[in-house]
């Protein structure tokens, strides 16, 4: 009998034991099961924050989608730096002119780039003299009344801008092949050298006529030369390709009359130093932009021995 209590008392007391222990052990389990996506978020968001940024940039995807997935329990310690920042801009490339003297003479495409962008910064307006016919009734001594037709010179503004389109349009040209290419290289190149000498001087030259064709010489203003004798490349002169003149301005100045006594400085300047480098004004004042190689007939037919010294 005491056999049998003893086996049933032990049987009671394991049974005790075992209810006893597994509440407790299953609500350990419950806890450490809660905490343990805590312990996986910030685990998560510690290998977002240390990937480093061209790793980070070679997969951007992948940690996104880690860093979204992860519960917001806790800040991460560290964050991964943006790659390019919210407000970095996007450079555009600047077109500069060429620096040293030197180091364009002999390439081309270098002097005609820096040519065109002289022409490109020029304002195409300039004031010309226009000769106007008017009539007036005038008396004779007798006090007869009779008409008759005078003459007067105005001078007016003109804006000339559309003038090289149109010419480099016609023969299927681009305006820099037009108005650059049409020039003879030897004069392009000492062309090239005396401008660049100008915008190291602070004169800032620009070009307002370079190429012009018979087309483009007949639509030309005030005094000229006849469409197909231009020195600027008329069919009688060579043609395109030998154009040996160019009109040259100051681009300096706020307003076009700042602009005027910059530009008188510019051809002041050249005509003390444009024997330097090959060229001078050979109309000086009757046609003060103009500019031409002084080894070229026209100069020397202009301005006779000074011209032949001046290019031998």
């Amino acid at each position: 009998m005491s056999l049998r209590r003893g086996f049933h008392c032990f049987v009671w007391g394991s049974l005790a034991a075992l209810l006893y222990a597994g509440p407790t052990n299953l609500d350990r389990d419950v806890k450490a099961a809660a905490a343990q996506p805590v312990t996986d978020a910030l685990h998560a968001q510690s290998v977002v924050a240390v990937v480093r940024p061209e790793v980070a940039a070679a997969r951007p995807d992948t940690d996104i989608v880690l860093a979204q997935s992860a519960p917001e329990f806790a800040e991460p310690a560290f964050k991964l730096a943006a790659v390019t920042s919210p407000d970095a801009s996007v450079s555009l490339p600047k077109v500069t002119a060429p620096e040293p003297l030197d180091e364009c003479p002999l390439a081309q495409d270098c002097i005609d780039q820096y040519l065109w962008s002289l022409y490109v910064r020029a304002r195409k307006i300039d004031t010309i003299k226009v000769e106007e016919r008017f009539n007036v009734t005038i008396k004779n001594k007798k006090g007869k009344k009779r008409t008759v037709t005078k003459t007067r010179t105005k001078i007016v503004d003109e804006d000339f801008t559309w003038k090289d389109p149109d010419a480099a349009d016609k023969r299927g040209m681009s305006m820099q092949e037009y108005v650059i290419g049409g020039m003879e290289r030897s004069f392009r190149l000492k062309l090239y050298q005396l401008m660049r000498a100008a915008d190291d001087a602070g004169l800032a030259p620009g070009i307002t006529s370079a190429f012009r064709d018979d087309y483009r010489q007949s639509i030309a203003s005030g005094k000229k030369a006849a469409s197909d004798s231009s020195y600027h490349g008329g069919s009688r002169r060579g043609g395109y390709g030998h154009g040996l003149a160019a009109d040259v301005v100051s681009t300096k100045g706020a307003t076009r009359a700042e602009r005027w006594i910059t530009t008188d400085l510019l051809w002041k300047w050249i005509d003390e130093r444009g024997a330097q480098y090959g060229i001078g004004r050979p109309y000086l004042d009757r046609d003060p932009p103009h500019i031409a190689p002084m080894d070229g007939n026209e100069y020397i037919v202009k301005r006779g021995v000074n011209g032949k010294r001046a290019g031998s």
